[in-house]
């Protein structure tokens, strides 16, 4: 299956002069959505994750059905005030400012073997963050997973050292 035919490309989103690489239509088709889960599903199962942790808010479309199909468990990373138990948290900066992501500080055992997974690795910014929250805990990053890689904004050279699958490229 060519998941890019499930992929919208829209001129001017957010701003002017940007492509904006849409996935909706990916998670509307039935097909198009599973056949996505069950390649991550597969990476999952060859680097051995214990567990699966992802960003808000895609990381949880795609992190939850893997996450499931293994019977692990899945750790959501949040903003600010999102979490109602003790977190720890991370500042990173963005293009146009700064982030904060938090992680409750009991969700990754020491020595779990964690898989990332986001919707979309651009600049590479927010699985940085999230790589480094997880490390605090005691957690080993042994993968990170995305849908779609945009290949200009240089985010897997951020992520060197780390095992990093895309099931597709722009």
């Amino acid at each position: 299956m060519n998941l890019n035919d499930y992929v919208a490309s829209i001129p001017d989103f957010p701003s002017k002069g940007i492509l904006f690489r849409d996935i909706t239509p990916l998670m509307a088709d039935g097909e198009a959505f599973k056949y996505a889960c069950d390649k991550l599903i597969e990476y999952a199962r060859k680097i051995g994750a214990e567990v699966v942790a992802g960003p808000e808010s895609r990381g949880f479309i795609f992190g939850c059905p893997v996450a499931y199909e293994l019977k692990i468990g899945f750790v959501p990373v949040r903003k600010p005030n999102k979490l109602p138990r003790k977190t720890i948290s991370i500042t990173y900066d963005l293009e146009y400012g700064t982030n904060e992501l938090h992680i409750h500080e009991d969700a990754i055992k020491p020595g779990q073997k964690v898989l990332i997974i986001d919707d979309l690795l651009a600049t590479g910014g927010t699985v940085d963050a999230t790589i480094k929250l997880v490390e605090q805990l005691g957690g080993e990053v042994v993968g990170c997973a995305f849908l779609i890689e945009l290949e200009d904004l240089k985010g897997r050279e951020v992520l060197s050292g780390y095992d990093v699958f895309t099931l597709m490229k722009y």
